[in-house]
């Protein structure tokens, strides 16, 4: 794709978007401001001039300084740290197209705030090393791993999901339970193209399940609890995607998230055990549960599924549209 492509489509994308659609983000705190711009400010706002690709400033927390690469650079290494590079190439181009869309509706959406950054290099955005960090990792192996990802990003470059003309808010984690999570049951907006659906390919994932032990005080002391010697557990509820939605602990009541959380679990699909003087977790999945599912992905390509059937089995109602074919 040529670089004038790429500046005017996401410019294009950005007029259409912005101004008439509103854009629901998945967290109760968040919220989207939407300004009338014209041609120059859209410009300003993605970091980009007339002759120039659309770039993105990498905010590294170890080191507190800021990497700048151009948007394909940037999605190539985002998908060498967020998923296994032996994974199908059908899935290695799903997840591009999910890097790819995060960065571009958080670009699209974020980027009127004064910051010298646009995202961050953790699971807070999207994970991101640097090709030096690879090198470490992968050893003999960078090469033909990141020939392999640069294929997938190459092969889908400019490709976007949308819902309705705007990019989507593109949520993904590693492993389900076999369900993915409405995001309504996660946080606390629904949002119709994060709904859940089966995916039973996970259970060959080798994170589908998992256990964690703790010392009755561990539990209480993260809980908040009072420190006792048993452990009372009623009132479970669940979502449609079996993940437990509210659980009452010794009297107190949360939510499957804050137990998860809390508790630095897997999944807040769980179901708790004791023995002796310990209270065990045993939970399935791995990850929030919303949007795609990178193991999901991974055993679809592997039944012969092409990325725009995992794309559109993931994230409902939505489409894939490329840049050129917006303008």
């Amino acid at each position: 794709m040529k670089k004038q492509g790429i500046i005017l489509g996401v410019i294009l994308l950005v007029t259409i978007t912005l101004i008439p659609t509103l854009i629901v983000i998945p967290f109760a705190e968040a919220s989207t401001e939407h300004i009338e711009m014209d041609r120059e400010e859209v410009s300003e706002a993605l970091n980009v001039e007339e002759e120039e690709a659309v770039s993105v400033a990498v905010l590294r927390e170890d080191t507190n300084t800021v990497d700048q690469l151009e948007l394909e650079d940037y999605v190539s290494l985002v998908v060498a740290s967020e998923i296994p590079a032996e994974f199908e190439m059908e899935a290695l181009k799903a997840q591009a197209l999910a890097a790819r869309t995060y960065i571009v509706q958080k670009l699209v959406h974020e980027n009127g705030e004064d910051s010298d950054y646009d995202v961050t290099d953790t699971v807070d955005d999207q994970m991101f090393r640097s090709e030096d960090e690879l090198r470490e990792i992968w050893g003999v192996d960078y090469s033909n791993n990141m020939n392999k990802i640069n294929q997938a990003v190459q092969e889908t470059a400019g490709e976007i999901i949308t819902y309705e003309g705007s990019p989507i808010t593109a949520q993904y984690f590693s492993t389900s339970n076999g369900f993915t999570e409405n995001a309504e049951d996660y946080w606390q907006n629904e949002i119709p193209y994060l709904q859940s659906v089966t995916s039973p390919w996970d259970e060959e994932s080798p994170r589908f399940r998992d256990q964690e032990v703790f010392t009755y005080q561990e539990v209480f002391d993260r809980l908040g609890l009072e420190v006792a010697t048993t452990i009372d557990v009623a009132n479970i509820e669940r979502t449609e995607s079996e993940r437990i939605s509210q659980i009452t602990i010794n009297g107190e009541t949360f939510t499957g998230r804050e137990v998860r959380e809390r508790l630095g679990l897997r999944s807040n699909d769980f179901t708790i055990e004791t023995q002796s003087d310990h209270i065990i977790f045993k939970t399935r999945g791995y990850g929030h549960g919303v949007g795609m599912s990178q193991y999901g992905a991974n055993g679809m390509a592997q039944a012969g599924n092409s990325y725009q059937d995992i794309i559109k089995h993931y994230y409902q109602g939505v489409e894939i549209e490329s840049i050129d074919q917006l303008l």
